[in-house]
């Protein structure tokens, strides 16, 4: 599948995914790479899969013996030869991400988007492992599922729901 912005490929390798939720996770990768103005025709993957396969990811290349919501493997930021942008890919891991929005109470596609818009950000050089990065790429996040339309994902879920 590719958009007419950016080339974005798309790859079902487990699980029960649904083509709306394919769909969802195209749209915030899109709105994703237009906030933070990646290039037109910049390039990355979305590989759609279950938690086996993305606990193997995590086992193999982060040491990590356990499934994840969302991993990226951000390729390098600066054009190849023929002048294309390849930002890398991203892999999401379906059994996480509808345990995860069910515990936190959210809805499903919020969620997914969410973690899609957290992937692209990985891919562009956000990253969460000290607090300062961790700041801005939550605020970046937060703006960006602003913009289409979704809550801030990290405000507290009983807090927001008692009277004040």
């Amino acid at each position: 599948m590719t958009d007419t912005d950016w080339d974005i490929g798309i790859t079902v390798l487990a699980g029960d995914w649904q083509e709306l939720e394919i769909e969802t996770a195209i749209s915030a990768t899109q709105a994703a790479l237009g906030a933070e103005n990646v290039a037109k025709g910049a390039e990355l993957s979305i590989a759609f899969a279950d938690d086996e396969t993305v606990r193997e990811y995590n086992r193999d290349y982060r040491g990590k013996d356990k499934a994840t919501n969302v991993l990226s493997f951000p390729q390098d930021l600066e054009p190849g030869p023929d002048g294309a942008i390849v930002l890398g890919d991203i892999l999401l891991a379906r059994e996480t991400c509808v345990r995860e929005a069910s515990e936190l109470g959210l809805m499903f596609q919020d969620h997914l988007s969410h973690l899609s818009v957290h992937g692209v950000l990985h891919l562009l050089g956000y990253d969460h492992e000290v607090d300062e990065d961790a700041e801005e790429m939550e605020t970046r996040e937060v703006q960006i599922l602003a913009e289409m339309g979704i809550e801030n994902p990290y405000i507290d879920r009983e807090q927001a729901r008692e009277p004040a």
